[in-house]
């Protein structure tokens, strides 16, 4: 056990460094414009690099996307993705068969195991309004023992994520959104049945945190050789053992340790992210992770050969049509409206 709970602060870019188990996890947040018939963007194109607009202009990026912002289909092996949507709308399809739309407040939980195909498009539905976007993506390893299993996803949704909500000695509101894990007796859906966090043992957690400005919360200590980290994103400062810290900042800290984070004059949102070690070898390259060089030269002979099942869908950046609700249709057939 360390002297102090904080044992490493960095700065929070586009894409956040993240402790093993978890690979990453990015922070994608667009002010998108008004959206047109086709679901993009109802403004010019001109000056953005189609295909790899990764920089910010005028608020908002494409990504991968030629008329509507997301990512086009693309492999995965080796390793889940948990994409919390905040705001806006995702569009996902994959080599499965499976598809859905989902988003404000909603989490896709996807096992890639031993491979799949996806795309995740970001449709532009109010054409009367802006289209604000905020996703969060988390790429959690899976152990060797795990890497071929079964590409799986299922929905965690926006109404049934259980939450927490606390008030402080001076009626200052703490809300925790327990997306993995609990708190205060508080559970969490179960994640999908091959995933490192389906053992209680590894307490992995994923808590998206919202206080308001002056709030006061303890973190409870977790358990000795536990990986916790935690991102502030919004806001202006917090203070932890009474040392400052401005906003798009992560901190490592001490997982045996009580922790009394005392927020600014500012609302402020975190995320936490917490969990055994896997303790294994990481090899990846671009979209496969696994435990050596030869594995990867494996799946990427295989991905040419088989696509992962191939493509099923009429385009490479399917989207629903506009009037489409939230739901989401998995690989047995089974359907699921909101």
């Amino acid at each position: 056990m360390s002297e102090t709970a904080i044992l490493k602060i960095q700065q929070l870019d586009f894409q956040w460094q993240t402790q093993d188990p978890f690979l990453f996890c990015v922070h994608h947040e667009d002010f998108y414009p008004k959206g047109n018939k086709e679901l993009g963007p109802a403004e010019s194109l001109s000056g953005r690099i189609i295909g790899s607009d990764f920089t910010v202009k005028d608020g908002w990026r494409m990504y991968h996307g030629s008329k509507v912002p997301g990512f086009p289909v693309h492999p995965h092996r080796g390793f889940e993705t948990v994409t919390i949507v905040q705001k806006g709308l995702v569009d996902h399809s994959d080599s499965l068969g499976a598809t859905g739309r989902f988003g404000n407040g909603d989490v896709q939980w996807m096992t890639a195991g031993k491979g799949v195909q996806h795309a995740e498009m970001f449709p532009l539905l109010n054409e009367n309004k802006e289209n604000p976007f905020e996703l969060f993506q988390i790429w959690l390893n899976l152990p060797r023992r795990s890497k071929m299993v079964e590409a799986h996803y299922k929905m965690l949704w926006n109404e049934n994520i259980p939450i927490h909500r606390q008030q402080d000695e001076n009626g200052k509101t703490t809300e925790i959104r327990i997306i993995a894990g609990e708190y205060n007796d508080i559970k969490a859906a179960e994640p999908n049945p091959d995933s490192w966090a389906a053992d209680p043992e590894n307490h992995v957690a994923i808590w998206n945190i919202q206080m308001e400005a002056n709030a006061e919360l303890t973190l409870p200590a977790a358990f000795q050789g536990i990986n916790r980290s935690l991102y502030f994103f919004e806001g202006y400062s917090i203070a932890i053992e009474g040392k400052e810290i401005r906003v798009s900042r992560g901190i490592d800290l001490d997982p045996e340790k009580e922790v009394v984070i005392k927020n600014g004059n500012q609302d402020s949102r975190l995320l936490l992210l917490q969990g055994r070690p896997i303790n294994e070898e990481v090899v990846q390259h671009g979209p496969f992770v696994m435990n050596s060089a030869e594995e990867i030269q494996q799946t990427m002979m295989e991905y040419q050969r088989t696509q992962f099942g191939g493509w099923p869908w009429p385009s490479s950046e399917h989207v629903h049509p506009q009037n489409t609700g939230r739901f989401a249709r998995y690989a047995d057939g089974t359907e699921e409206l909101k």
